[in-house]
Protein backbone atom coordinates (compact mmCIF):
# COMPACT_ATOMS: atom_id res chain seq x y z
CA UNK A 1 0.00 0.00 0.00
CA UNK A 2 1.11 3.31 -0.87
CA UNK A 3 2.89 5.70 2.07
CA UNK A 4 1.08 8.75 1.66
CA UNK A 5 2.82 10.45 4.78
CA UNK A 6 7.00 9.83 3.92
CA UNK A 7 9.04 12.71 5.21
CA UNK A 8 12.25 13.14 3.68
CA UNK A 9 13.77 11.25 6.18
CA UNK A 10 12.09 8.26 5.95
CA UNK A 11 12.19 8.42 2.00
CA UNK A 12 16.61 8.59 2.39
CA UNK A 13 16.41 5.90 4.61
CA UNK A 14 13.49 3.70 2.75
CA UNK A 15 15.37 4.65 -0.31
CA UNK A 16 18.57 3.77 0.53
CA UNK A 17 17.80 0.66 1.59
CA UNK A 18 15.46 -0.43 -1.42
CA UNK A 19 18.69 0.12 -3.81
CA UNK A 20 20.15 -2.59 -2.09
CA UNK A 21 17.72 -4.95 -3.45
CA UNK A 22 18.16 -7.59 -6.64
CA UNK A 23 14.90 -6.10 -8.08
CA UNK A 24 15.37 -3.17 -7.88
CA UNK A 25 18.84 -3.34 -9.64
CA UNK A 26 16.76 -4.62 -12.97
CA UNK A 27 14.09 -2.18 -12.34
CA UNK A 28 17.17 0.50 -12.59
CA UNK A 29 19.01 -1.72 -15.46
CA UNK A 30 15.56 -1.94 -17.19
CA UNK A 31 15.11 2.01 -16.94
CA UNK A 32 18.22 3.42 -17.85
CA UNK A 33 17.94 1.11 -20.78
CA UNK A 34 14.57 2.60 -21.74
CA UNK A 35 15.96 5.85 -21.06
CA UNK A 36 18.57 5.01 -23.75
CA UNK A 37 16.48 3.99 -26.89
CA UNK A 38 13.43 6.69 -26.12
CA UNK A 39 15.88 9.37 -26.33
CA UNK A 40 17.55 8.18 -29.48
CA UNK A 41 14.23 7.93 -31.39
CA UNK A 42 12.07 10.78 -29.98
CA UNK A 43 13.69 13.56 -31.66
CA UNK A 44 13.09 11.77 -34.68
CA UNK A 45 9.45 11.01 -33.83
CA UNK A 46 8.67 14.58 -33.25
CA UNK A 47 10.28 15.83 -36.38
CA UNK A 48 8.19 12.88 -38.27
CA UNK A 49 5.16 14.10 -36.43
CA UNK A 50 4.54 10.68 -35.19
CA UNK A 51 2.62 11.65 -31.70
CA UNK A 52 -0.45 10.32 -32.57
CA UNK A 53 0.86 6.96 -34.61
CA UNK A 54 2.89 6.33 -31.21
CA UNK A 55 -0.53 6.61 -29.01
CA UNK A 56 -1.97 4.28 -31.33
CA UNK A 57 1.15 1.50 -30.88
CA UNK A 58 1.37 2.10 -27.36
CA UNK A 59 -2.56 0.96 -27.22
CA UNK A 60 -1.87 -2.04 -29.73
CA UNK A 61 1.07 -3.12 -27.29
CA UNK A 62 -1.39 -2.82 -24.54
CA UNK A 63 -3.62 -5.08 -26.31
CA UNK A 64 -0.88 -7.75 -26.90
CA UNK A 65 0.12 -7.64 -23.46
CA UNK A 66 -3.65 -8.42 -22.47
CA UNK A 67 -3.97 -10.81 -24.48
CA UNK A 68 -0.89 -12.60 -23.42
CA UNK A 69 -1.76 -12.15 -19.86
CA UNK A 70 -4.74 -13.54 -20.40
CA UNK A 71 -3.54 -16.81 -21.96
CA UNK A 72 -0.64 -17.11 -19.66
CA UNK A 73 1.81 -16.77 -21.94
CA UNK A 74 5.19 -14.19 -21.79
CA UNK A 75 3.65 -10.21 -21.75
CA UNK A 76 6.39 -8.75 -23.00
CA UNK A 77 6.72 -11.16 -25.98
CA UNK A 78 2.48 -10.08 -26.30
CA UNK A 79 3.45 -6.40 -25.89
CA UNK A 80 6.25 -6.79 -29.08
CA UNK A 81 4.03 -8.99 -30.92
CA UNK A 82 1.17 -6.33 -31.02
CA UNK A 83 3.15 -2.94 -31.28
CA UNK A 84 5.19 -4.11 -34.01
CA UNK A 85 2.42 -5.13 -36.05
CA UNK A 86 0.56 -2.07 -35.52
CA UNK A 87 3.28 -0.01 -36.16
CA UNK A 88 3.82 -1.64 -39.50
CA UNK A 89 0.31 -1.41 -40.39
CA UNK A 90 0.33 2.07 -39.47
CA UNK A 91 3.14 2.63 -41.85
CA UNK A 92 1.50 0.64 -44.59
CA UNK A 93 -1.73 2.04 -44.09
CA UNK A 94 -1.31 5.30 -43.11
CA UNK A 95 1.10 6.95 -45.56
CA UNK A 96 -1.54 9.58 -46.86
CA UNK A 97 -4.22 9.65 -44.22
CA UNK A 98 -2.47 9.11 -41.32
CA UNK A 99 -4.80 10.09 -38.61
CA UNK A 100 -7.88 8.54 -39.66
CA UNK A 101 -5.78 5.36 -39.82
CA UNK A 102 -4.65 5.63 -36.29
CA UNK A 103 -7.74 6.86 -35.07
CA UNK A 104 -9.68 3.56 -36.52
CA UNK A 105 -6.70 0.77 -35.46
CA UNK A 106 -6.23 2.57 -31.68
CA UNK A 107 -10.03 2.19 -30.96
CA UNK A 108 -10.01 -1.30 -32.23
CA UNK A 109 -6.83 -2.22 -30.13
CA UNK A 110 -8.81 -0.21 -27.57
CA UNK A 111 -11.53 -2.47 -27.65
CA UNK A 112 -9.70 -5.24 -27.76
CA UNK A 113 -7.86 -4.71 -24.38
CA UNK A 114 -10.61 -3.55 -22.30
CA UNK A 115 -12.44 -7.35 -23.31
CA UNK A 116 -9.10 -8.92 -22.48
CA UNK A 117 -8.09 -6.91 -19.31
CA UNK A 118 -12.13 -7.76 -17.69
CA UNK A 119 -12.19 -11.42 -18.54
CA UNK A 120 -8.42 -12.00 -16.79
CA UNK A 121 -9.27 -13.92 -13.89
CA UNK A 122 -6.62 -13.63 -12.27
CA UNK A 123 -5.27 -10.11 -9.66
CA UNK A 124 -6.80 -6.93 -10.76
CA UNK A 125 -2.98 -5.57 -10.40
CA UNK A 126 -1.36 -7.60 -12.88
CA UNK A 127 -4.00 -6.36 -15.21
CA UNK A 128 -3.91 -2.56 -13.97
CA UNK A 129 -0.30 -2.86 -14.20
CA UNK A 130 -0.53 -2.91 -17.89
CA UNK A 131 -1.95 0.25 -17.53
CA UNK A 132 0.18 2.19 -15.55
CA UNK A 133 4.03 0.11 -15.50
CA UNK A 134 5.25 -2.43 -12.85
CA UNK A 135 8.79 -1.52 -13.38
CA UNK A 136 9.75 -2.85 -9.85
CA UNK A 137 8.43 -6.66 -11.55
CA UNK A 138 10.77 -6.48 -14.30
CA UNK A 139 12.67 -9.71 -14.31
CA UNK A 140 15.17 -10.83 -15.58
CA UNK A 141 14.27 -12.23 -18.93
CA UNK A 142 13.01 -9.22 -19.27
CA UNK A 143 15.67 -7.61 -18.74
CA UNK A 144 17.88 -9.79 -21.07
CA UNK A 145 15.12 -8.78 -23.73
CA UNK A 146 15.07 -5.07 -23.30
CA UNK A 147 19.44 -5.76 -23.96
CA UNK A 148 18.69 -7.48 -26.94
CA UNK A 149 15.95 -4.80 -27.59
CA UNK A 150 18.18 -1.94 -26.81
CA UNK A 151 21.37 -2.86 -29.48
CA UNK A 152 19.08 -3.51 -32.39
CA UNK A 153 17.63 0.06 -32.41
CA UNK A 154 21.25 1.60 -31.93
CA UNK A 155 22.38 -0.82 -34.65
CA UNK A 156 20.08 -0.22 -37.04
CA UNK A 157 19.86 3.64 -35.96
CA UNK A 158 23.41 3.42 -36.61
CA UNK A 159 23.09 2.13 -40.21
CA UNK A 160 20.24 4.19 -40.96
CA UNK A 161 21.21 7.60 -39.42
CA UNK A 162 21.65 9.25 -42.78
CA UNK A 163 18.49 8.70 -44.79
CA UNK A 164 16.18 8.29 -41.92
CA UNK A 165 17.31 12.06 -40.55
CA UNK A 166 16.68 12.96 -44.29
CA UNK A 167 14.01 11.30 -44.88
CA UNK A 168 12.19 12.74 -41.66
CA UNK A 169 13.25 16.56 -42.14
CA UNK A 170 12.63 16.67 -46.05
CA UNK A 171 10.36 13.94 -47.04
CA UNK A 172 10.64 15.22 -50.51
CA UNK A 173 14.04 16.17 -51.65
CA UNK A 174 14.90 12.69 -50.60
CA UNK A 175 12.62 10.90 -52.45
CA UNK A 176 14.16 12.90 -55.23
CA UNK A 177 17.63 11.71 -53.92
CA UNK A 178 16.07 7.58 -54.61
CA UNK A 179 15.80 7.02 -50.69
CA UNK A 180 12.84 4.37 -50.35
CA UNK A 181 10.61 6.43 -48.12
CA UNK A 182 8.52 3.76 -47.17
CA UNK A 183 10.77 0.96 -46.53
CA UNK A 184 12.70 4.04 -44.12
CA UNK A 185 9.20 4.25 -42.72
CA UNK A 186 8.30 0.84 -41.90
CA UNK A 187 11.72 0.24 -40.25
CA UNK A 188 11.31 3.28 -38.32
CA UNK A 189 7.77 2.44 -37.36
CA UNK A 190 9.26 -1.14 -36.04
CA UNK A 191 11.55 0.70 -34.04
CA UNK A 192 8.82 2.86 -32.77
CA UNK A 193 7.16 -0.06 -31.71
CA UNK A 194 10.21 -2.28 -30.00
CA UNK A 195 10.44 0.71 -27.82
CA UNK A 196 7.03 0.94 -27.26
CA UNK A 197 6.42 -2.26 -26.09
CA UNK A 198 8.98 -1.78 -23.62
CA UNK A 199 7.45 1.32 -22.51
CA UNK A 200 4.28 -0.75 -22.03
CA UNK A 201 6.04 -2.85 -19.03
CA UNK A 202 7.64 -0.03 -17.39
CA UNK A 203 5.28 3.31 -17.76
CA UNK A 204 2.49 1.92 -18.59
CA UNK A 205 0.80 2.14 -22.04
CA UNK A 206 -1.60 5.40 -20.99
CA UNK A 207 1.92 7.17 -20.32
CA UNK A 208 4.35 5.78 -22.86
CA UNK A 209 4.42 9.02 -24.37
CA UNK A 210 6.60 11.06 -21.67
CA UNK A 211 9.45 8.70 -22.80
CA UNK A 212 8.47 8.61 -26.59
CA UNK A 213 7.77 12.08 -27.60
CA UNK A 214 8.46 14.44 -24.24
CA UNK A 215 11.90 14.16 -23.90
CA UNK A 216 12.22 15.07 -27.98
CA UNK A 217 9.94 17.33 -28.05
CA UNK A 218 12.02 19.41 -24.94
CA UNK A 219 15.04 18.68 -27.03
CA UNK A 220 14.34 20.44 -30.26
CA UNK A 221 12.96 23.77 -28.30
CA UNK A 222 16.85 24.38 -27.06
CA UNK A 223 19.02 23.23 -30.02
CA UNK A 224 18.20 23.37 -33.78
CA UNK A 225 21.03 20.92 -34.12
CA UNK A 226 20.05 16.93 -34.78
CA UNK A 227 22.77 15.54 -33.30
CA UNK A 228 22.37 18.07 -30.26
CA UNK A 229 18.68 17.19 -29.85
CA UNK A 230 19.24 13.01 -29.78
CA UNK A 231 22.00 13.68 -27.10
CA UNK A 232 19.77 16.23 -25.12
CA UNK A 233 16.64 14.07 -25.32
CA UNK A 234 18.63 10.77 -24.64
CA UNK A 235 19.75 12.77 -21.41
CA UNK A 236 16.32 13.96 -20.48
CA UNK A 237 14.90 10.35 -21.08
CA UNK A 238 17.75 8.95 -18.51
CA UNK A 239 17.09 11.24 -15.63
CA UNK A 240 13.14 11.15 -16.31
CA UNK A 241 13.22 7.42 -16.14
CA UNK A 242 15.67 6.89 -13.94
CA UNK A 243 15.08 9.31 -11.51
CA UNK A 244 11.15 8.52 -11.51
CA UNK A 245 11.99 5.08 -10.21
CA UNK A 246 14.20 5.98 -7.44
CA UNK A 247 11.60 8.59 -6.69
CA UNK A 248 8.74 6.06 -6.65
CA UNK A 249 10.78 3.69 -4.10
CA UNK A 250 9.85 4.70 -0.91
CA UNK A 251 6.48 6.14 -1.25
CA UNK A 252 5.59 3.19 -3.42
CA UNK A 253 3.61 5.04 -5.87
CA UNK A 254 3.53 3.99 -9.71
CA UNK A 255 6.57 4.82 -11.44
CA UNK A 256 5.09 6.97 -14.03
CA UNK A 257 3.67 9.66 -12.03
CA UNK A 258 6.82 10.60 -11.27
CA UNK A 259 8.47 9.98 -14.35
CA UNK A 260 6.01 11.86 -16.33
CA UNK A 261 6.41 14.48 -13.78
CA UNK A 262 9.78 14.95 -14.77
CA UNK A 263 9.75 14.61 -17.92
CA UNK A 264 6.88 17.57 -18.30
CA UNK A 265 9.02 19.93 -15.89
CA UNK A 266 12.19 19.19 -18.80
CA UNK A 267 10.08 20.03 -21.22
CA UNK A 268 8.50 23.53 -19.55
CA UNK A 269 12.19 24.53 -18.25
CA UNK A 270 13.49 23.90 -22.19
CA UNK A 271 9.95 25.56 -23.65
CA UNK A 272 11.80 28.79 -21.77
CA UNK A 273 14.93 28.58 -22.40
CA UNK A 274 13.72 28.48 -26.34
CA UNK A 275 11.50 31.22 -25.67
CA UNK A 276 14.06 33.45 -24.28
CA UNK A 277 16.55 32.64 -26.91
CA UNK A 278 13.74 33.38 -29.28
CA UNK A 279 13.44 37.05 -27.53
CA UNK A 280 16.84 37.93 -27.09
CA UNK A 281 17.68 37.13 -30.81
CA UNK A 282 14.23 39.06 -32.10
CA UNK A 283 15.56 42.14 -29.82
CA UNK A 284 18.53 42.57 -30.85
CA UNK A 285 20.06 44.95 -33.50
CA UNK A 286 23.11 43.02 -33.95
CA UNK A 287 24.47 41.08 -36.65
CA UNK A 288 22.37 37.75 -36.15
CA UNK A 289 24.12 34.93 -34.98
CA UNK A 290 26.03 32.45 -37.39
CA UNK A 291 22.93 31.36 -39.67
CA UNK A 292 22.84 30.49 -43.72
CA UNK A 293 21.23 33.00 -46.13
CA UNK A 294 17.58 33.58 -45.58
CA UNK A 295 17.28 31.14 -42.52
CA UNK A 296 14.73 32.50 -39.97
CA UNK A 297 16.33 34.01 -36.57
CA UNK A 298 14.24 31.89 -34.48
CA UNK A 299 15.19 28.32 -35.50
CA UNK A 300 17.27 27.57 -32.48
CA UNK A 301 13.78 27.10 -30.62
CA UNK A 302 11.65 26.03 -33.18
CA UNK A 303 9.45 21.96 -32.39
CA UNK A 304 10.43 21.16 -35.89
CA UNK A 305 14.48 20.52 -37.31
CA UNK A 306 14.93 22.35 -40.11
CA UNK A 307 16.19 20.74 -43.40
CA UNK A 308 19.21 22.86 -42.89
CA UNK A 309 20.16 20.77 -40.20
CA UNK A 310 20.79 17.54 -41.24
CA UNK A 311 24.51 17.75 -40.94
CA UNK A 312 25.75 19.76 -37.83
CA UNK A 313 26.63 22.48 -39.50
CA UNK A 314 25.07 22.05 -43.42
CA UNK A 315 25.00 25.22 -45.14
CA UNK A 316 21.39 24.34 -47.29
CA UNK A 317 18.89 21.39 -48.15
CA UNK A 318 20.98 20.44 -50.77
CA UNK A 319 24.44 20.43 -49.03
CA UNK A 320 22.03 17.87 -46.54
CA UNK A 321 21.41 16.16 -49.99
CA UNK A 322 24.91 15.69 -50.95
CA UNK A 323 25.94 14.56 -47.50
CA UNK A 324 23.03 12.03 -47.23
CA UNK A 325 24.05 10.37 -50.79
Amino acid sequence: MPNTTITWDTWWSDTTELLHYPFVHHALLAAALLGIISGLIAPLIVMRRMSFTVHGTSELALMGASAALLAGINVGAGAVVGSIVAAIALAVLGMRDTDSTVGVILSFGMGLSVLFIYIYPGKASNAFSLLTGQIVGVSGAAVGMLIAITIIVIATLGVLWRPLLFASVDPDVAAASGIPLRTISIVFAALVGLVAAQGVQIVGALLVVSLLITPGAAAVHVTASPRKAVLLSTIFAEVSAVGGLVLSLAPGLPVSVFVTTISFAIYLFCRLIGWRTQRVIVGSETTPRETTPGTSHHDVSSQDISPDNVSPEPSSPHDAAARTR
